[in-house]
This record gives C-alpha cells, structure tokens and sequence, in this order.
C-alpha cells in the first residue's frame, strides 16, 4: 500500500468472537469480504467498536496480518492506538509499522485526563516516532479531552498528523476546522448520525459503524453526497437513522454485532465484561434491525 488519503468510508470493525471468546478470522474474513465489496475506502482495526479494551497484542498483529493477506494491497489498513502511557502508545506504533499496517488511529490518553500541554505532547511522541500517517480522534464526550484548533495549530507541525476523526457532537466544528487548516487536515465524521450532515459541511470521509452490517448503504450515501445528489442521499440516511442511532449507546458494540449476525455477516458474540444481549432489550434492538431489513432501500 502507498500513501493513502483519507477520504471515503473507513468501517470501525469490530473484532469477531467464537462463543469461547477466541477470535474468529473466517467470519472476520467473510465481513471483510463485504466491506470490499461495498466499496469502503479503509478499515479500522482495534477501535473502541473493536472492542480495543479485550483484544491482546498477539490478537491486534493477527488482525492487521490477516487483514493485509486479504486485502492485498486493494485499501489501507488503520490500527487504533489507545493508551495510557505515552511510551506504550509509541510501542503500540512501531509495532503496526512493523506488522505492515498502513496508518494509525490515535485517541488521547487514555484513563487521565491530560491538559492540552500533556495532550500535544502525547499525539507529538506517537507521531515522530513513525513513517505512518496519523488521524487523531477527536471525542471529547466519550474521552473527556478536546483537541481544541489551538492544538492542532501546533500538532500540523508534525507532517504525519494528516487527518482527525471528527466526533466533537458539533457539525459548526467542520467549518471551523476547513477555515482554520483549509485541507492541511483531512475531516473525518465519527459519529454514524451527524455523518451526511457533517459531510455537505465538506467533511472528506466517515469513519462508520453501522457500515459493519450495512456496507453499500453507507457507501451510497458517501457518494450520493459527494456528487451533490443530497435528496438521494437524504432518502437513503432517513431510513437508516433509526439503526445509526445505535451507534451512540454504550452497548454499540453488542448492538451492532447484533445487526451484523442478522444481515448474515457476523455474530453477537463478544468478549466479557460486555454480556450477549438477552431479554426485552435484545427484543428491543433486534425489531429496530429487522425493521430496517425488511424496509431496505434498493440502491
């Protein structure tokens, strides 16, 4: 893989799970498979709907190995990096240099709150310490630290930051962002149900989770929208907000396993603490699924 731009859809993959907790490359493989054939643009691997806590090292370079065997070549592969100390995020980078990944997703620190003198810090180690480009994950609501237009002014320095995944929950900071940068800095939407509204504000790429069970929909809507054909989209994204909206629950990951196993390329399986979903809440989520199903859009 050469050098990459950060444009398009780039699915947060979620990590697949046997029911013994082992990982499951076949199935991981048949998701894969569907995503190409979608037409996203990357993957993400190890993010937070990868479920980043649970996976172990030997897991993560398995992921990024098998991922590269797959894909030969066809788009990039991206490793999270979320850790609480600044020299295991560096280890964590030379690391997916090595394994071949082909750029990174760095969150802030994780689990102490750093200022923003200890936050430019952190992103500046991570990035002098590798080739790989970087797109820093803004998200100030899920991880408590912003990473305000004065940081980024500093952090541009570094010419691998090349991209931010945008999940600050305000679609004015785009514009602030293409005012301030102009395209120094690739805009990604991170957050499923602000990603057409953030990209008519001119935002280059969705990093995506509902694209884990429905990759052509979220593909379709990237492109209608780039090619101005916004009431097309808009027909597209009214009937998938109901299942982007599980995006944003703690339990996205079990939620989102769940509409990948009913569109038939994944299982709810995950790794404890997080439990299978059981009872009147797995009712609940599962009818908002199949509703979406049986209400499909033909593309």
């Amino acid at each position: 893989m050469k050098a990459f731009e950060w444009t398009g859809v780039f699915p947060a993959l979620t990590t697949k799970f046997n029911s013994q907790e082992e990982l499951d490359l076949p199935l991981f493989g048949k998701n894969l498979q569907a995503q190409v054939a979608g037409g996203v643009n990357g993957i993400i691997l190890g993010g937070s709907l990868g479920e980043a806590s649970t996976i172990t090292e030997g897991e993560k370079e398995s992921l990024v190995k098998f991922s590269l065997e797959q894909l030969e070549g066809a788009i990039p592969v991206v490793l999270n990096i979320a850790e609480g100390s600044t020299r295991e995020a560096v280890r964590q980078a030379e690391l997916a240099q090595a394994w071949g990944a082909d750029g990174l997703m760095l969150l802030p620190p994780m689990r102490y709150k750093a200022d923003d003198r200890e936050t430019t810090a952190f992103f500046r180690s991570v990035a002098q310490s590798t080739d790989l480009p970087i797109m820093l994950y803004n998200n100030p609501v899920d991880y408590k630290i912003e990473i305000t237009l004065e940081m980024f002014e500093s952090l541009i320095e570094e010419k691998n930051i090349t991209a931010v995944k945008e999940s600050t929950r305000d679609v004015s900071n785009v514009t602030r962002l293409v005012n301030r940068f102009g395209n120094r800095l690739k805009i990604l939407c991170g957050v499923d149900t602000l990603a057409l509204e953030e990209l008519v504000l001119g935002a280059d790429g969705w990093v995506a989770g509902l694209v884990c069970a429905f990759p052509a929909e979220t593909v379709t809507i990237y492109r209608l929208v780039k090619a101005g054909k916004i009431a097309e989209a808009l027909k597209i994204y009214r009937w998938f907000l109901p299942l982007l909206e599980l995006d944003l629950h703690p339990k996205l990951v079990q939620y989102i396993k769940l509409a990948e196993q009913a569109t038939g390329i994944g299982s709810e399986h995950v790794r404890a603490p997080r439990l299978i979903l059981e009872g009147a809440e797995r009712a609940r989520i599962l009818k908002i699924i199949q509703d979406g199903i049986a209400k499909r859009p033909q593309l």
